[in-house]
């Protein structure tokens, strides 16, 4: 349960409406029977899940939280 708590507590509202963005594109992409589209918001979902941004040397990449104690 701390493992999800600490998951969650890292998330933003962007990176939640990236998700349900993702999350749209993907349904859309079915229901319409386009497999890029779908792919697309597949790929979509995955980018705030497991956080990571647009570049693949990690210059976007979103940095973590600093805790005050």
């Amino acid at each position: 349960m701390y493992r999800i708590k600490n998951y969650l507590s890292q998330w933003s509202i962007m990176r939640i409406l990236r998700l349900v963005m993702g999350i749209v594109i993907t349904i859309q992409g079915i229901k319409s029977g386009q497999w890029i589209i779908t792919g697309l918001g597949i790929m979509f979902t995955a980018l705030p899940l497991f956080n990571m941004g647009c570049g693949a040397n990690g210059s976007c990449e979103v940095p973590p939280r600093r805790r005050e104690q």
